[in-house]
């Protein structure tokens, strides 16, 4: 879809203005850093049933709401904590996804004595595949997304399931679905 930018970009993208924001200076492009994968994987695993939209318009609340997703800042979130992300009403506010926040704070914690999240991450980056020419061609998991979704779960990982998985593998560059002709298209990771 060409935006009246003159711009190709994939549908979804070319709308509302947060998410053709999101898609043109984020989406698919790498992250660093452990907060940021946190923050990546946190988002996806609220965004879970809901449209991204509402994730992107409520990101800095959650961004406060979770100390800016400092593991351990998040780690160390008691029952107390707990009450207050339930009453935040500038968060999604849905218990399991709040346990879960905080259960893969400390699972990340856990993983620096072997290499740390990100690298974690990165170990299940798969080949690149060829664009997708429209958004049906896109798929919602992957053999590598499954593989993440398994390993995170041994590590001590929640709400980590492979389509949550494959989204933010799209999210944060590792793979490329950017669709052919798409602007953003091979700037991927």
């Amino acid at each position: 879809m060409v935006g009246v930018d003159g711009l190709a970009r994939c549908p979804w993208g070319a709308g509302d203005p947060v998410n053709l924001a999101y898609h043109d200076t984020e989406w698919g492009m790498r992250v660093s850093g452990e907060a940021a994968h946190l923050e990546r994987l946190t988002l996806e695993a609220f965004q879970s049933g809901l449209s991204w939209l509402t994730i992107l318009n409520k990101r800095e609340a959650f961004r406060t709401a979770f100390a800016g997703f400092d593991a351990d800042a998040v780690a160390s979130f008691d029952e107390r904590d707990v009450e207050r992300l339930m009453a935040d009403t500038g968060i999604v506010r849905n218990r399991r996804k709040v346990d879960a926040a905080i259960t893969n704070a400390r699972a990340t914690v856990a993983l620096r004595d072997s290499g740390g999240l990100e690298a974690f991450i990165w170990s299940f980056r798969p080949d690149p595949g060829p664009a997708p020419r429209t958004t049906a061609e896109v798929p919602t998991t992957s053999p590598e997304s499954l593989a993440l979704s398994q390993a995170l779960k041994r590590a001590g990982f929640a709400h980590v399931g492979p389509t949550t998985m494959y989204a933010l593998m799209e999210a944060i560059g590792l793979v490329d679905d950017h669709l052919e002709g798409c602007h953003r298209r091979g700037r991927a990771g």
